[in-house]
């Protein structure tokens, strides 16, 4: 990445690179988390934002709810949901924080 990209370009970055860290596969598969990668990437990149990241069974289900086509492996579209169910409760705070900050000025 260039020393110019925008904090939104850096950020889908780092978001690309991460799912890359943990996905298995080479050039002709797609490439796919494994429910064992999935869980170490859960509580070694999610642990202050998810609780029960080092349960096993908590990851499970959440492999489980990602998983649509129930291949046992997160794709990296499965990932973008993870991404989103995450970002969307973030903004809903951040929001709510402005809006708080702005009433009491």
């Amino acid at each position: 990445m260039s020393g110019d990209s925008s904090e939104l370009e850096w950020a889908l970055h780092v978001l690309v690179k991460n799912y890359d860290k943990y996905a298995s596969g080479c050039c002709k598969k797609p490439r796919r988390i494994s429910k064992k990668d999935f869980r170490k990437m859960l509580s070694r990149e999610l642990n202050h934002m998810l609780t029960d990241t080092g349960n096993k069974r908590a990851a499970d289900k959440l492999i489980c709810d990602l998983d649509e086509n129930k291949d046992g492996h997160i794709s990296f579209e499965e990932y973008w949901t993870l991404i989103g169910g995450i970002a969307s409760p973030i903004a809903c705070l951040i929001r709510q924080q402005e809006h708080g900050t702005k009433f009491t000025k």
